[in-house]
């Protein structure tokens, strides 16, 4: 995934485990070119500081909608039913 690019990429209407999966690679694939960028200075680190906040909420919206498919699917529940969650929401709980 080329960077500059990640806004609600965690679409569950169309995502299953695997791509979730895959899609999370990719996010941190691309964090890992981000670091490259911003120390060979192709970027500056104001820069990567927003690149890596909206990184960082892609992964977490992605791995909230994972655990959540999976706990679903652990309780006999259908894991296409679950939706992700707004970054706001996830990004606003408590660790």
């Amino acid at each position: 995934m080329p960077v500059g690019q990640t806004t609600n990429v965690c679409d569950a209407d169309r995502m299953d485990d695997k791509s979730i999966l895959d899609t999370i690679n990719g996010l941190v694939e691309e964090e890992h070119q981000l670091r490259s960028a911003a120390q060979s200075g192709t970027i500056t680190n104001d820069e990567e500081r927003q690149r890596l906040r909206a990184l960082e909420e892609s992964l977490d919206q992605c791995w909230d909608l994972l655990r959540r498919r999976r706990a679903a699917q652990a309780n006999r529940q259908d894991p296409d039913s679950v939706q992700a969650r707004p970054v706001t929401e996830v990004e606003g709980y408590l660790q």
